[in-house]
């Protein structure tokens, strides 16, 4: 490729040249911390994919605000940095730019597919809680989940049901119909987690986020509790992915089944390991849950 067809494909408009180096930019950072999340996007058909990628770009930021323990950064300074980061989100949502590139590409995004304040503000508020709660309750827990996990999933809802190869059914009635599963898919994959993180939430963060759960005492009975109420998320959300537009189901699905395998494994592991280190799906195993999601429904 010649230079000048490769910079033929850069938008040669100012604002359009701006919302191409956000994009990139918010591409760049989800590449950067994504391991499943990655490999479940790259079955998103264009232009979801691009749209899906900046939404997480952004929450990316912010629990890098909150949860990073390496920065040289006091709870105050943190707390600052997320609210500055806040009212940059909602000040581009009502202007549409930002001079922040990940808002100014979560703007675009949000504006084009009716994601407001009732959706980002929640999303920070559980960012939030997480530099002054180290526990909860279950009222805040609930609290929690919903706007770190549950909200999140009916962004990405947005795009899907306004994606181009949506009928006009979903495209007017779909985020109402999907919202129940997008959030008890959202739910489910923080919950798992939970879980998975509970040695490094512990020692790391100092925090403890499932009620009535000794981080420092789990058990295979707490284990499995929390698993099957992940289990019936799953289960829940499942006929929800089945119908979303061909753009995103695949994308979904491999997202589902990735967690699937996760809670799947954590289920077989003893609790004690749980408590003491990061259980992981390893890499072959994931790259085999996401080709069954390329396989016709009758041959999985």
């Amino acid at each position: 490729m010649t230079r000048g067809s490769a910079r033929a494909q850069v938008p040669h408009g100012g604002a359009e040249r701006y919302a191409h180096a956000a994009a990139t930019a918010a591409s760049t950072v989800v590449g950067e911390y994504s391991t499943s999340f990655g490999r479940a996007t790259r079955l998103l058909r264009e232009p979801v994919r691009g749209h899906v990628r900046v939404i997480y770009a952004l929450v990316r930021v912010a629990d890098e605000i909150v949860d990073a323990p390496d920065l040289a950064l006091t709870v105050e300074e943190r707390a600052a940095y997320l609210d500055a980061l806040e009212e940059q989100t909602l000040t581009a949502l009502r202007t549409g730019f930002s001079t922040d590139l990940v808002v100014h590409a979560f703007a675009r995004t949000a504006r084009e597919h009716g994601i407001g304040p009732d959706l980002v503000r929640p999303f920070f508020a559980s960012m939030r809680t997480d530099l002054h709660a180290s526990r909860h309750d279950e009222r805040s827990y609930a609290t929690y989940v919903h706007g770190s996990a549950e909200v999140v999933g009916l962004m990405c809802l947005r795009v899907f049901v306004a994606a181009p190869d949506a009928d006009d059914d979903t495209r007017a009635h779909g985020y109402e119909r999907l919202a129940p599963a997008a959030s008890r898919l959202g739910a489910a994959f923080q919950k798992v987690n939970f879980l998975r993180d509970l040695a490094a939430d512990r020692d790391d963060l100092g925090r403890a986020y499932v009620p009535g759960l000794d981080p420092h005492a789990l058990t295979d009975a707490q284990r499995d509790a929390l698993l099957d109420d992940v289990d019936a998320d799953l289960a829940a959300a499942a006929a929800g992915v089945a119908a979303l537009p061909r753009s995103s189901r695949r994308g979904v699905r491999a997202a589902h089944d990735l967690f699937a395998a996760l809670s799947a494994r954590l289920r077989a592991t003893p609790a004690e390991r749980i408590a003491a280190e990061r259980v992981r799906v390893p890499a072959p195993t994931k790259a085999l849950v996401v080709a069954r999601t390329l396989l016709p429904a009758g041959w999985r």
